[in-house]
């Protein structure tokens, strides 16, 4: 296959009038001389399929479902929408319920139509009960490396991400002892600058959805926001539903954590993909209207939003540079879960998951496996 004449995302992070070549579903150097598909894309943008490494759900299912019957659905949406690589998440629940998401994480392979599973976030129990947001308190423990390595055989070495509130009793060593199977991340925290300065010394290299149930940056009391913005190996999701966070201070954290260190995030819940209404997440009701949705608290509870349209959002209400929001997008969550060797660019060698866009934004087509999956050129 040859798609010709697109402004191509490179592995330099810019935007070049090239021809795309693909064989036997991944990106090639070179076309095939027996190659009769030839696809003309001038005027638009081919970027690489996206990567979703914070969600719980979409089209009314959960992946706290445990049923490979939901996640295919899930799958099937994302792809559908330009996510071609997921890292759903769990949620604060007994560990028997995360067994169950994780052998169906396990047990899941991805159809022609559906994105690959590449990973699993283990999105609690290890969080504060002081900032649990959507979180259900009923079944927050403490840190334990031993619950992490049940659920982690459960799931056959998928989870790349493990949440962790690093002032909790015993979160400090758990992390360590974690330290090169999993990546820590700090979450659902109430912790100080010191603190997450140390967790981070300890192997805590990342930051589940920056600003969202954590300490507020504070001149005097900078919290884990600082810790974070001042580890230069320190990454940090965001989720730019317009929602979650005012543009203003999205902008403010892409300066201090830098285009190289931001993650774009959906942290989407069942309702994405289908009208208003009252859903789940996590075992409690959530309303949703619109973009928004919450506990019958009032608490944010997830998103409505697929990451495409974050990406979208990102760039159109928020004033970040479309290059930088498709690397954050992309390259960054599958270099931070450790699947850059096959997702994240547009490279010889890597998945053929590639999206054309228009100059709005528009999502026109996707490639998924070298395969189209959307096609409206």
């Amino acid at each position: 296959m040859q798609i010709k004449n697109a402004k191509v995302f490179t592995k330099d992070f810019i935007f070049e009038d090239k021809n795309l070549y693909i064989k036997e579903g991944k990106f090639a150097t070179a076309a095939d001389e027996n190659d009769s598909e030839i696809f003309d894309a001038k005027g638009l943008y081919a970027i690489p399929g996206l990567v979703d490494i914070h969600f719980h759900g979409s089209v009314g299912c959960d992946f706290m479902d445990g049923e490979v019957s939901s996640i295919k659905k899930i799958a099937a949406y994302q792809a559908s929408c330009g996510i071609t690589s997921i890292c759903p998440a769990t949620m604060t629940m007994g560990e028997e319920d995360i067994h169950k998401a994780c052998k169906a994480g396990a047990d899941f392979v991805a159809s022609d139509s559906e994105a690959e599973l590449v990973g699993i976030n283990m999105e609690g129990p290890f969080v504060s009960h002081n900032k649990v947001g959507a979180q259900n308190p009923r079944f927050v423990i403490p840190s334990s490396a031993e619950f992490f390595r049940r659920a982690q055989k459960v799931a056959n070495g998928l989870i790349k991400l493990v949440a962790i509130a690093p002032e909790v009793d015993g979160a400090m060593q758990t992390i360590k002892d974690l330290k090169g199977e999993v990546l820590c991340s700090i979450a659902h925290t109430t912790a100080n600058y010191e603190t997450a300065k140390e967790a981070i010394a300890c192997g805590a290299k990342h930051i589940t959805h920056l600003y969202n149930a954590m300490p507020p940056l504070h001149h005097r009391d900078p919290g884990p926001i600082a810790a974070g913005a001042d580890a230069k190996d320190c990454d940090a999701e965001i989720i730019c539903d317009g929602i979650h966070i005012h543009p203003s201070a999205v902008r403010a954290a892409f300066k201090l954590f830098s285009k190289e260190r931001m993650i774009l995030i959906s942290d989407s819940m069942m309702a994405v993909g289908l009208n208003d209404g009252e859903y789940e997440l996590g075992g409690q009701k959530v309303i949703v209207k619109g973009r928004l949705a919450t506990l019958e608290s009032g608490t944010i509870a997830g998103s409505a939003t697929n990451l495409f349209d974050c990406m979208k959002t990102c760039v159109q209400k928020m004033d970040i540079p479309f290059e930088d929001a498709v690397r954050c997008a992309s390259y960054n969550p599958a270099r931070s879960i450790g699947i850059l060797d096959k997702a994240g660019s547009i490279e010889e060698g890597k998945k053929a998951d590639l999206l054309l866009v228009d100059k709005d934004l528009n999502l026109k087509a996707v490639l998924l496996r070298g395969k189209w999956l959307k096609f409206n050129l």
